[in-house]
Order: structure tokens, then sequence, then C-alpha cells
């Protein structure tokens, strides 16, 4: 099936871009999917699109405009080739984007870097198709302060936000006729981030949502009292620079944040349990703790205590209920 999806979809794009071939886009945008650096250096994502740009939730809106916009989000128009330069505390580099129209950069640390967010741009930096500069997107950067004690890295579907990731008619369901303002997160959840946080620790959100939903999930993030924080997450059929694995996102935010030790946040419905336990036996030192919300339909299937048969012992593994039992752990380690 996923195969079959990627043919339909790569037929679709190419006869777009015959179409398309010669003429000029009439609704480029840039998206800047922000970032985030430190001492190892910055990554900036985005992607280039011909299609107007997302529009986010009204009170007391009808199911048809819920679904109508969950829709438009997926058909998207990529542009692909795109010359781009990316700036950013006194530093630039130039990229393309690729066939599915994302870009991502890796810029060095300067001096510029400001806490906690430090502003940059994106822009076209040539011709394209008869457009011509100026076209530039504004990008933010989260940079952590000298004075965070640790960061956070959270998954969003089934961990933050109630999904039904295991049941798939559900989880279609939900996504296409509920809107950031009628989907619902877990209770405490809001609360025990924002005490986390505590002003000054980062928080990154690493999911494997599809980047079509960046808008809405940064809207229901808001909407719910979550902290501010970059989401990195994948395009589920696309190209390598879009459809990065959940292991690779978390290691970049290791990597550019040496200094920083690391809570990691997930669920039992998926792969966070052996994802984590990855990163915990190749980055021990900069891992406190590991927190998954149960969430499986089969708690007896075993999986995740095949995981715990061989977890590092000196790395806390904690399978919670709730919110609750997160937050009572996290006092005990002296997080809160």
């Amino acid at each position: 099936m996923g195969r079959w999806i990627t043919n339909v979809e790569a037929a679709l794009e190419k006869a777009h871009l015959r179409s398309a071939r010669g003429s000029t886009p009439t609704r480029f945008r840039i998206d800047s999917y922000g970032g985030h650096g430190g001492p190892g250096g910055v990554v900036v994502r985005g992607r280039v699109l011909d299609n107007t740009l997302p529009t986010t939730a009204a009170e007391g809106e009808g199911v048809g405009a819920t679904v109508r916009r969950s829709v438009r989000s997926f058909l998207t128009r990529e542009l692909a080739g795109v010359p781009l330069r990316v700036e950013l505390a006194g530093a630039h580099v130039d990229t393309v984007s690729d066939e599915e129209g994302y870009f991502r950069v890796r810029l060095p640390a300067t001096d510029d870097l400001e806490s906690p967010w430090t502003a940059g741009t994106v822009a076209l930096a040539g011709d394209y198709r008869g457009l011509t500069a100026p076209h530039t997107t504004p990008v933010l950067a989260r940079v952590p302060a000298g004075s965070a004690a640790f960061g956070i890295i959270s998954d969003l579907d089934d961990t933050v936000i109630r999904t039904g990731v295991q049941r798939v008619g559900q989880m279609v369901l939900h996504t296409l006729t509920r809107s950031e303002l009628t989907r619902s997160p877990f209770p405490g959840a809001a609360e025990l981030y924002r005490d986390l946080v505590a002003g000054v620790n980062p928080v990154f959100y690493v999911s494997s949502s599809p980047w079509n939903l960046h808008t809405f999930l940064t809207a229901f993030l808001e909407h719910h009292g979550f902290p501010r924080g970059p989401l990195l997450l994948r395009d589920l059929l696309g190209t390598a620079a879009g459809r990065e694995q959940k292991h690779g996102r978390i290691r970049e935010i290791l990597d550019l944040h040496p200094g920083l030790r690391f809570v990691l946040i997930g669920d039992s419905g998926e792969k966070d349990p052996e994802i984590y336990a990855d990163i915990v036996r190749t980055h021990p030192d900069q891992v406190i703790a590991v927190y998954i919300r149960e969430v499986r339909l089969d708690p007896d299937d075993g999986r995740v205590e095949d995981v715990v048969s061989t977890w590092a012992r000196d790395v806390p593994f904690v399978l919670a209920a709730d919110s609750q039992v997160v937050r009572r752990h996290a006092q005990s380690l002296g997080l809160l």
C-alpha cells in the first residue's frame, strides 16, 4: 500500500510539473519550520510551495470547514530547485529546495546567537520561473540559555495529544474532522510541561506526524497552553530532507546542544520505547530519565517489557498511566 501511494503521488507530481513547466508560480511561499541551535551550530528547516497560506480554526466553525482546511493542508504543490539563502546570527547558507520542496540547512554557531530565540530569514536567492527577489520569510531558532538546567524531548501523538494512532480509522477521522480547538490534550500534560520548562528549559517536539500538520500542531500547542518549542516532524512519503527518521532528529538535538541533558517523553503505542532505548545506549550521559505514557490497546503484549529487560539501569525508565505519575517521579529527581 505504501509503495502504491508513493507511486500515485509521484505520478501526480510529474503531471503537475509538466503542466507547470515554464509558468510562474502564482501563490509562491516559503514555509519556515523554524530551527534550533547552540554551540554545535544551528539547523533550519522549511518547504517551498505554490499554495495559499494555511488558515487556523475559528470558534464555532462547522465540521465542513474543518474538513476542507484539513484536506487542503495535504493538497500541496511543491516547488523543486528553488534557490534559497538562509541567514541567521551573522551567518548564511545557500541551498536549493529538493524534489518535494523541502530544505534543511546547518549554519555555524556564532557569537550573535541570542536566547531564547534568534531571528533570521529565508529568502529567494535568484530567479525562479519568472519570480525574482525579494521573497523573504522570517525564521526563529530556539537557542537555550546557559542557565537551562536540562531540556525536554517529547513526542506528540498519544503523548501530548489524544490521537489513537493504533486505531487507524479513528486517527484519520480525528485528523480530518477536528481542529486545534476541538482536539484534546491529555489531562495535566500542559501543566507538567510548563513546570518542567520553568521558563528557561527548552522543549523540543519530535513526532512522526507529517509536516503538513505543522500549522495545526503549532496552533494546538499554543491554544492548550503548552510551552513553545521547535517542532521536528517528517514527510510520510517523500524525500530524504523531509523524511528523516526519529532517531536522527533526536540525535541532531543532542549534537547541537552537547552541554544539556534531556528528559525523553513518549508513549507505548508505537516505537518510542525502542527508539529511546537506542538513544540511551548511544548517549547515556545526556539522558536523565525516560517517561512512556501507557496507551497500548493490549498492555500485556510484552513489547515494552522486552525493552525494559535490557534497559540501562542508571537511567530511570517510567511506564506512566498518566501525567501525575510522571510529575511525582520528576519531583523525586529534583526536576520540578
